[in-house]
């Protein structure tokens, strides 16, 4: 793609595609989205996008600069998705929890997009969005600013950091993600106690935790500990 975007106001097509729709930036988006789903980073070139539209593939450069800017939309769309369906309900400890969650569950609902995407700023509406309401949750719990935006800082990356980590694993090919288990639970409990004496007593707990992600608990440390620094703060003159 090339530097040809064209304003908003200019982009409508008069005429349908030849699946018989009108091409918009959210339909380009959406089905940018299901052709990564589907077949992964390779998936997200002008020609394949085009053909999955029914359109002339030089008609995406009115919505898109490149296909990174195309990569940036859909990431944002992503945050979108999971913004449409959080709603705060003022125990702001409980509201990071839920979105929290909210995101780590939409990353895995894409993850070969997510692998593609997780590390990016968009600073599109979605992203600003999420930001301002994190930043508003905080601050309304009654964090200092310098607080909030550690805070924040701490969620955001936990989160995305784990989004990406476990999209990585579950965009493997299934046979590898299996041979991964086996080593939990051949390799790793087949470690004789006398050299190793941790992994002996709990091998058993670990190969079944390793099945899952550890973001949740993760989460709930870290918003442990940011309760903790809230009732410490309050205290302090």
């Amino acid at each position: 793609m090339t530097e040809r975007v064209v304003p908003p106001a200019r982009r409508r097509r008069r005429r349908p595609t030849k699946q018989g729709v009108v091409l918009s930036e959210e339909l380009i988006v959406a089905t940018a989205l299901r052709l990564i789903s589907e077949h992964g980073a390779e998936a997200l070139t002008v020609r394949r996008l085009g053909h999955a539209l029914g359109a002339d593939p030089s008609s995406l450069y009115r919505y898109f600069r490149n296909a990174d800017d195309l990569m940036l939309a859909v990431a944002d769309e992503m945050i979108g998705r999971v913004l449409r369906e959080w709603r705060p309900g003022g125990d702001w400890r409980a509201d990071l929890r839920d979105l929290g969650l909210r995101m780590h569950a939409g990353a895995l609902s894409h993850p070969q997009a997510t692998v593609l995407s997780a590390y990016r700023v968009t600073g599109r509406v979605h992203e600003i969005g999420a930001v301002e309401a994190i930043l508003g949750v905080l601050r309304g719990a009654g964090f200092p600013d310098a607080e909030a935006v550690r805070i924040y800082h701490a969620f955001i990356d936990t989160t995305l950091g784990f989004a990406a980590l476990d999209a990585g694993n579950a965009a493997l090919p299934r046979a590898a993600r299996e041979a991964e288990q086996r080593v939990w639970r051949e390799t790793y409990a087949g470690l004789p106690e006398e050299t190793h004496p941790h992994i002996a007593a709990t091998v058993p707990l670990l190969a079944a935790s390793m099945r899952g992600s550890a973001y949740p608990t993760a989460l709930d440390m870290l918003l442990a500990a940011a309760a903790a620094r809230l009732a410490r703060v309050t205290r302090e003159p």
